[in-house]
C-alpha cells in the first residue's frame, strides 16, 4: 500500500520532517530486527534521514547495508565513489560496522560478473528489509535509466547525459563523471520488503507525478514503485506540485488510521 506524504513548510522544514518520518520507519525495523538489512541511497536527498537516525538510540552493530549503486572506472579511494560517500554519510554518521556495509563491485572480482555476486550477497543476507530511494529528473531510481526492465537485477548500465550533468556538481567537470555504473535493478529494488522514497524541489515534480500517478512504464523507472505493496513517498510541496490528487494525499495523511486506538 502506497502512502504519499506531502510535507508543508519551508524547504528546510519539509526536508527535516521527511527525514524524521523516514527515520521512524527505519528505526522501527532496526528495533524489531537488530540484524536488519538496509538499502542505502547516496546523494543529497537522503541526508536528512541519516541525520535524524543519528539522534536515535539504536544499536547499529549488527545492521547490514547494501548500497544501490556505484560508478565504474573511478580510482580506488576517489572521494566521489559511492563507497567513499556511503562511508562518510552513513557508516561514520550512524556507527555501522564497516565490514557489514556493501557496495556493488567492492568485492575485488571482475566487473562483468559483479552484479551476480552482489545479488548473491543480498540473498545470503536474507534480503533488504527497507530500501531508501531518491529519484532523478529522468525518473530513474538507483541508476536504472529510462528503458530499464522491471525484472532487471544488479548490472552495469550506461548513464544518460542528463544524469551525468546532474552529478557533475560533485566533480571538477562533467568530463570527470563516469559514463558507466553498477546498479541494483528494478527487480532487485522491488524485492525489498519496504520502500521509502524521498524527493524535494520543483525539478523533481514531473518525476514524482509520473512515478506516483502515471502509467507503470519502463520509460519512467520510478513508476515501478506502484507495483510494491509497502511504499512510503515523502515529498515537499514543490516536488508534489504536479500531483493531481495532492489534496487527497494531504487529507488521507491528516486522517490516517489510529491503529493504537482501534486495537
Amino acid at each position: 500500500m502506497a502512502e504519499i506524504v506531502i510535507l508543508p513548510g519551508s524547504p528546510d522544514e519539509a526536508k527535516a520532517a521527511a527525514g524524521e518520518l523516514a527515520a521512524d520507519l527505519i528505526a522501527r525495523v532496526v528495533r524489531g530486527k537488530p540484524d536488519a538489512v538496509l538499502g542505502l541511497a547516496t546523494g543529497s536527498t537522503p541526508l536528512p534521514v541519516w541525520s535524524a537516525l543519528a539522534a536515535r538510540d539504536l544499536d547499529w552493530s549488527r545492521v547490514q547495508g547494501f548500497a544501490l549503486d556505484e560508478y565504474v572506472g573511478l580510482p580506488a579511494g576517489h572521494p566521489e565513489s559511492y563507497r567513499a560517500v556511503i562511508t562518510r554519510e552513513v557508516v561514520d554518521t550512524l556507527g555501522l560496522t564497516p565490514t557489514l556495509v556493501h557496495v556493488p563491485g567492492d568485492d575485488g572480482g571482475e566487473i562483468a560478473t559483479a552484479g551476480q555476486r552482489y545479488e548473491a550477497a543480498i540473498a545470503a543476507a536474507g534480503g533488504v528489509d527497507i530500501q531508501v530511494l531518491g529519484i532523478g529528473r529522468t525518473g530513474h531510481i538507483g541508476f536504472n535509466e529510462p528503458g530499464s526492465s522491471f525484472a532487471s537485477r544488479t548490472r552495469v548500465k550506461t548513464l544518460t547525459e542528463a544524469t551525468r550533468l546532474d552529478n557533475a556538481r560533485f566533480f571538477d567537470s562533467i568530463d570527470d563523471v563516469p559514463r558507466h555504473c553498477l546498479t541494483q535493478g528494478l527487480g532487485t529494488i522491488l524485492d525489498a520488503r519496504a520502500l521509502v522514497l524521498l524527493a524535494f524541489g520543483e525539478a523533481k515534480a514531473d518525476a514524482i507525478a509520473g512515478a506516483v500517478e502515471g502509467p507503470v512504464s519502463a520509460s519512467l523507472p520510478g513508476s515501478a514503485i506502484q507495483l510494491h505493496p509497502e511504499v512510503t513517498v515523502l515529498v515537499d510541496e514543490a516536488a508534489a506540485s504536479k500531483l493531481r490528487f495532492a489534496d487527497y494525499y494531504r487529507y488521507a495523511w491528516d486522517n490516517r488510521p489510529d491503529w493504537a486506538h482501534w486495537s
